[in-house]
Order: structure tokens, then sequence, then C-alpha cells
């Protein structure tokens, strides 16, 4: 059963939380543009780079610089539909709890 956003897993998982927002919200994101009737250029883009994202979470703890190269690819492709508006910032929201990337 999926969670809502911001719930955290059952006690006694092993899944990362932070993994498992991210895994939620990829996929609202997606039935939301699965769903949404009207085309636009960079469709493909959005639905390539959200398959991306979810194969990550799915993976476990994703890297980080590819987990925001997928956000802003996404963003870019869909920021100006606004019926994917809140899905956009639920998957924003889910990558930014991923921290900086570490330098060294």
């Amino acid at each position: 059963m999926l969670r809502s956003l911001g719930q955290r897993p059952v006690t006694g998982s092993d899944e990362d939380p932070r993994v498992a927002e991210l895994r939620i919200a990829v996929s609202r994101l997606r039935r939301e543009l699965a769903t949404l009737p009207a085309e636009f250029p960079d469709r493909g883009i959005a639905e390539d780079e959200l398959a991306v994202l979810a194969a990550m979470a799915a993976g476990g703890v994703p890297e980080i610089p590819r987990l925001r190269r997928s956000l802003l690819l996404i963003a870019g492709a869909i920021g100006s539909v606004s019926a994917l508006a809140r899905g956009l910032a639920e998957v924003r929201d889910a990558v930014e709890e991923f921290g900086e990337p570490r330098r060294g």
C-alpha cells in the first residue's frame, strides 16, 4: 500500500524513507502525466527522466547528482504545464530530501 508523502515506513522496515518518498512522488507524477490528454514537445523527455528516477528509487539510495539532473530535465520539460505543477513540486521536494552531494 502506498503511503502519503511525509509518512515514514512501518517500524522495522529497512527502506530509507527518502527513497520511499521519491518512489511515491515519481509514481504519482508518472500517472498524472499519463492521463494528461494534452501533447507538448518535451513530453517524451519528461517520461524518460521519470522512468530514470523510478529505476533509481527502486535500486535503493540513488546518486544525488543524477537525481538533480533528472529533476532539472523534468522541470524544463513540464514546468509550464500547470496541471502537473503539484506533482512536480512533490518530486522536487522528494529529491531535496537527499541534500547536497558530498564534495571531495
